[in-house]
């Protein structure tokens, strides 16, 4: 489940009702744009941008196979770091903890608006269940909304994962690619 880049926009564009929603927004929707794991992000410092790109060592994949990643940063993402910069931080972006980060997310996404139904599976029951979008978020949403709406444009496992730092292929890189709708209605009407 991720947010489409529509949706995307939608929230870097509303005014939120605090500065501290506002910042959160705005460090979700750049995590969007590089498509990055919560854990990486929070490392990263000024040092990380490199010739108009984000590079870093994955982190999950530091102590096994080091992987370098290096993502383009798009006008949005540029924008972001731009608006954040400060030469007395060392960290590339004003970060809260993760667990405010998830907490103030969901807050965001209600005052955007952004609060269409998805379905998932309940943990408890293994049934499916119908639930707002606002209530399901969490960090790691930015990374599946990178990947995925990446994968709808560019059908190339390989690429994509070189951009989200999966290794060619990875058996995780399938949790994140999702096939939407548009691409599924347009290949039925293959049939026709």
């Amino acid at each position: 489940i991720y947010i489409t880049k529509e949706e995307r926009d939608a929230l870097l564009n509303h005014p939120m009702s605090t500065q501290s929603l506002a910042q959160v927004r705005d460090i979700f929707v750049f995590h969007c744009c590089i498509g990055c794991r919560a854990g990486d992000l929070l490392k990263f410092t000024k040092d990380n941008v490199i010739d108009g790109a984000i590079e870093y060592i994955a982190g999950k994949t530091a102590d096994d196979r080091p992987l370098t990643v290096r993502v383009p940063l798009n006008s949005i993402a540029s924008a972001i770091i731009e608006k954040y910069k400060d030469e007395k931080r060392k960290a590339l972006l004003p970060f809260v903890s993760h667990q405010k980060y998830n907490d103030y997310i969901k807050k965001c996404f209600e005052e955007a608006g952004i609060t269409r139904l998805v379905t998932v599976i309940d943990t408890k029951t293994g049934r499916s269940k119908q639930v707002r979008i606002c209530d399901y978020v969490t960090t790691h949403m930015a990374r599946k909304t990178f990947i995925g709406n990446l994968y709808a444009q560019v059908q190339d496992p390989n690429l994509i994962g070189a951009l989200s730092g999966h290794v060619e292929g990875s058996k995780a890189f399938a949790r994140y690619r999702h096939i939407d709708e548009d691409l599924k209605r347009k290949t039925v009407e293959l049939l026709e």
